[in-house]
C-alpha cells in the first residue's frame, strides 16, 4: 500500500464523526426552532424604598403614554421574593417592531418629560429578558379579577427542550388542573439567562396558594411528575405578586 493511501485512510478516520461526538451534539440540541415571531419581554425594576409609592403613583398616571406604543400584558408589584420591585410583561410581534417602539419612545417628548425623566431617578436597577411561550402553552387571562400571581422561574441544565422539555411540561401540567392554581403561561428564555423557563400562575389569594402547595405535596401524581423533572433542574426561584390597578391582568 502506498504512503499516500495510508495517509488518506488515516485522515478519513480522523474526520469521521465519533459516536460520542454525535451523542454530545444530540444532548446540546435545543429542539424545534421557534415557530412564531411573537415574543414577550420581561422587565424587572428595583425602586428606592422611600420612592416606591411615588413611582407607582407616577406610573399609574402616565402608563398610557407607554401603552400607546406597544401592548402591555401585565404589571405587578412584588410582595414576596423581592422587595421594592415591579415586574411587567410586554408583547412584541417581532424584533423590528420592538426597535421601532424604542425609537419612537426616544423621540416622544411627553413620554420623556412627564415620565422617564421623573421615573429613572427613582430606580436602583433595571433588568430585562426576552422570552417565548413554550410550544404547548398559550397566554390566558385570569379566571376572575383580583387574586395574586406567582412567577416561578426554573434554571434548567444545558441541553434545551429536547432534553428536559417533556419532563418540564409534565411537571407543570400536573398542577394545571381543577383544584390547583391557574396556569396563565409558560415561557422559555431567548435572551438573558439561557435554559430558563418560567410559569406564570394565578391564585385567589396567598392563602389559596399555600393550600395548593400543601395539596400538591400529598398528590402522588404531582410528586411523581416533579421527581422526573428535578433531575434536569439546577436552581429555582419564585415571586408572589399583586397586579397594579392599570394592569391588563388584574
Amino acid at each position: 500500500m502506498s504512503k499516500l493511501s495510508v495517509f488518506l485512510r488515516s485522515a478519513a478516520v480522523l474526520l469521521r464523526p465519533a459516536a460520542s461526538t454525535s451523542q454530545a451534539r444530540a444532548r446540546l440540541h435545543t429542539g424545534p426552532q421557534q415557530e412564531h415571531k411573537t415574543f414577550y419581554e420581561f422587565r424587572t425594576y428595583s425602586i428606592h424604598p422611600h420612592q416606591n409609592a411615588a413611582f407607582l403613583k407616577l406610573t399609574n398616571e402616565k402608563i398610557h403614554l407607554r401603552t400607546a406604543h406597544s401592548e402591555l400584558i401585565g404589571y405587578w408589584t412584588v410582595e414576596y421574593g423581592g422587595l421594592n420591585q415591579v415586574f411587567h410583561i410586554w408583547k412584541y410581534d417581532s424584533y423590528s417592531q420592538r426597535a421601532a417602539v424604542r425609537a419612537a419612545l426616544a423621540q416622544d417628548p411627553t413620554w420623556i418629560s412627564d415620565y422617564i425623566s421623573k421615573a429613572l431617578p427613582m430606580l436602583t436597577s433595571q433588568d430585562n429578558e426576552v422570552t417565548y411561550l413554550v410550544p404547548w402553552s398559550r397566554l390566558h387571562k385570569p379566571p376572575k379579577e383580583g387574586g395574586v400571581y406567582e412567577l416561578a422561574s426554573y434554571q434548567m441544565r444545558p441541553g434545551g427542550p429536547a432534553v428536559w422539555g417533556s419532563a418540564f411540561q409534565a411537571a407543570i401540567c400536573a398542577r394545571d388542573a381543577p383544584g390547583y392554581g391557574k396556569l396563565l403561561g409558560a415561557f422559555h428564555s431567548e435572551f438573558g439567562a439561557l435554559n430558563q423557563v418560567h410559569a406564570l400562575w394565578w391564585y385567589e389569594s396567598a392563602d389559596h396558594r399555600a393550600e395548593v402547595r400543601h395539596k400538591a405535596h400529598n398528590d402522588a401524581r404531582v410528586v411523581a411528575a416533579v421527581r422526573n423533572s428535578v433531575t434536569h433542574l439546577d436552581t429555582q426561584r419564585n415571586r408572589l405578586m399583586h397586579p397594579c390597578l392599570f394592569s391588563p391582568m388584574n
